[in-house]
């Protein structure tokens, strides 16, 4: 289950609105950012609010990308993990970040990173 952990929120996003409001434009952008970095998609869920946001989530066979807009605030927050079984993805979860980073083109981004799996030793 090791694998890299990567939550960020992106503020003051100045990409195209309806990438912020629109589910179709968020939609297309995960899954083209997943199949760009080399990732598996096996499923995916999308809800938009009316105007208010969309929400996201797909699921990887190397685990998951979730993603949530605020269009009200120019903001998007992302979710992306990768665990690492069979082989090292990290660089595939470090392009799909560059990839959704670069579409919501934010103003700041808070980034963390968690390494995932690692029991600590007493």
């Amino acid at each position: 289950m090791r694998g890299l952990h990567i939550l960020a929120e992106l503020h003051g996003c100045t990409c195209d609105a309806g990438l912020l409001r629109e589910v179709e434009p968020l939609r297309a952008l995960c899954l083209a950012a997943c199949a760009d970095a080399g990732l598996s998609v096996v499923a995916e869920a999308f809800h938009g609010f009316a105007g208010a946001g969309a929400t996201g989530a797909v699921v990887l066979a190397e685990s998951h990308l979730a993603v949530h807009t605020w269009p009200e605030l120019d903001a998007a927050t992302l979710d992306i993990y990768v665990c690492n079984f069979s082989q090292d993805n990290r660089a595939a979860a470090e392009a799909a970040y560059a990839a959704l980073h670069a579409a919501f083109c934010p103003r700041e981004a808070v980034r963390r990173d968690v390494i995932r799996g690692e029991l600590a030793t007493i």
